[in-house]
């Protein structure tokens, strides 16, 4: 059974899943794992998911605000052996909804080119290519999407 938790970035198991994924990030990065890692600061993230399986944190996700209008993403992460299970489409649903319930229009992201299953999963849930925005701007290596939110 899932459970779907909203907290924020002081949560335990939202920590230890983003040090997997920041470990995960590393190899798929390489070289450029530094450039990207000081845009991921989890220290005052008011808004996060963590999905639990049978009580066990399998997947997270968070949402910053960048604008008026606009949410960010940031920290997506399943657990390996749960990856192509749906858990990372539940997190970002989770994201979307608690997004529109706070008045936002769109959520925004960005992922590199080599985390080809994310981006996967941005296109198929609706996440339009958009120009790389703030500090991804001419960042070769970077994707930025952007999607509506359904209010």
């Amino acid at each position: 059974m899932l459970e779907i938790k909203r907290t924020n970035s002081e949560n335990l198991d939202f920590k230890n899943l983003v040090e997997k994924l920041d470990a995960y990030l590393a190899i798929k990065d390489g070289d450029d794992h530094a450039f990207y890692n000081q845009f991921n600061n989890i220290d005052a993230l008011n808004h996060v998911i963590v999905v639990y399986k049978n009580n066990i944190a399998v997947g997270c996700g968070a949402i910053k605000k960048m604008d008026s209008k606009i949410m960010e993403l940031k920290r997506m992460f399943t657990s390996e052996i749960l990856r192509r299970k749906g858990i990372a489409t539940i997190v970002l649903n989770a994201l979307e909804k608690w997004s529109a319930e706070l008045g936002f229009e769109y959520c925004i992201l960005e992922t590199g080119i080599r985390q080809t299953e994310a981006i996967r999963l941005y296109k198929k849930c609706g996440y339009l290519k958009v120009p790389n925005y703030a500090q991804y701007e001419g960042v070769v290596d970077s994707l930025c999407f952007m999607k509506k939110l359904n209010k």
